[in-house]
């Protein structure tokens, strides 16, 4: 009887574990697509960013590539951001424009985005090799996660905003 008891608990402990790695494995998943989705939406915004300061320095290189990587297939876009990654690294920036420092801003989200997206795909990609998982087959509804492969863009520094001045009715009143 004893061992029907055993028996009985390992068969929970086992299942409790593999439920709980499924539960990792689909977790792993959806943050590393949320992570993808937010890379691109970034990398829209550093291109629609880098359209705009072309169209203000006449840049028609720059604007080309801006608008190939706004346009670029899912599997072309990694060869037009790197493109557009070139270009913007063949102009000079002035910080004190609002333009470019919009376009400094988003190329270094772009760099934090990837950064994320790559550790989430090492994630999910850890995840799918352990031995119980592809037995089980436990990503099967989730496509395998890709690296996004692009050249980080190098930004001059921004320097800091200048403080607003403060308004008459935050300063203390003078004593007559």
């Amino acid at each position: 009887m004893w061992w029907v008891v055993g028996v009985v608990v390992l068969a929970t402990i086992f299942s409790a574990y593999l439920g709980w790695t499924a539960q990792r494995v689909e977790r792993v998943h959806a943050r590393a697509q949320s992570a993808e989705r937010a890379l691109d939406a970034h990398l829209l915004r550093r291109a629609a960013a880098a359209a705009v300061v072309a169209e203000r320095i006449d840049g028609v290189e720059l604007y080309a590539a801006a608008r190939l990587a706004l346009d670029a297939e899912p599997d072309e876009r990694e060869s037009a951001e790197n493109d557009l990654t070139r270009q913007l690294q063949r102009i000079d920036l002035d910080p004190a424009d609002p333009a470019a420092r919009t376009l400094i801003a988003s190329s270094r989200r772009v760099v934090l985005a990837r950064q994320v997206h790559t550790d989430l795909v090492r994630d999910a990609l850890t995840a799918r090799r352990r031995k119980l998982v592809r037995v089980l087959r436990l990503p099967g509804r989730y496509p395998r996660p890709r690296y996004f492969d692009i050249v980080e863009p190098v930004m001059p520094e921004l320097p800091p905003l200048p403080a607003p001045a403060p308004s008459p009715e935050a300063l203390p009143a003078q004593a007559v």
